[in-house]
């Protein structure tokens, strides 16, 4: 496997459901532990690299269905939280520096999200996990992840799925689903693939972050992702 990174700064999302492992709720610590061994490894190849983590595992802002809107999108803020928390300390446990910034004021536990702070940690050697997506309800972290990867100008943009890429229909639903290795983000836009929201689509079309999406399940995935070898689906304007 090669082991030169392609890239030098990431921003990688990882849904809340990924952590949660096969018991499909909470957090899974072996999944984690493998998780944080990928990272390690791209850390220790001076790649800089942002998380953005979903909250899906603990909370769904359509549970609330009976919730007002805005209630239930800050629950699942607070979700977010608690997975790169975790995140956080499973990392520092290997001796990596990482700093969990927040869109959401609580700095008890973390700091507010400042674009320059989280680039000044960068060139620290640290990770930075981006938690409670854009800070506001009716946003989905996709839509965070988008936003994160364009203001800290990341190289790409990698969405770690629970599926190796993007296809035509739902795989699970139709067994002849046909997977793509790469789609332009005008295509995913006007076909309604759901792949990432269309905003997150529309945002990273704009400002030219291509997007990676790939099976997190997959032996050592993110390493050969960030290497740069052929896996997933590479959504960009080409």
């Amino acid at each position: 496997m090669n082991t030169k990174p392609k890239y030098k700064r990431i921003l990688i999302k990882l849904s809340g459901e990924a952590l949660a492992g096969e018991q499909g709720h909470g957090l899974d610590e072996n999944v984690i532990s493998r998780v944080v061994g990928q990272i390690a490894k791209i850390h220790a190849m001076g790649v800089e690299i942002a998380l953005v983590i979903g909250g899906g595992n603990f909370w769904r802002g359509r549970q609330g269905k009976q919730m007002d809107r805005t209630t239930a999108d800050h629950m699942g803020m607070l979700a977010t939280v608690m997975n790169s928390l975790a995140m956080m300390d499973a990392l520092e446990q290997r001796g990596i520096p990482t700093r969990v910034q927040t869109a959401l004021i609580m700095t008890s536990v973390a700091e507010p999200y400042i674009l320059r702070k989280a680039l000044h940690h960068f060139e620290k050697g640290r990770i930075v996990i981006m938690a409670c997506g854009t800070g506001n309800p009716y946003c989905s972290t996709d839509t965070a992840a988008a936003q994160r990867a364009c203001e800290i100008q990341a190289d790409v943009l990698m969405m770690a799925k629970n599926i190796d890429g993007i296809y035509d229909s739902d795989p699970k639903l139709n067994p002849a689903a046909c997977k793509y290795d790469h789609i332009k983000y005008i295509d995913i836009i006007k076909s309604g693939i759901k792949a990432m929201d269309a905003t997150a689509a529309t945002m990273c079309m704009e400002n030219n972050i291509p997007v990676l999406a790939f099976g997190l399940d997959e032996q050592d995935s993110l390493i050969k992702a960030v290497c740069g070898e052929k896996l997933g689906t590479i959504i960009d304007n080409n």
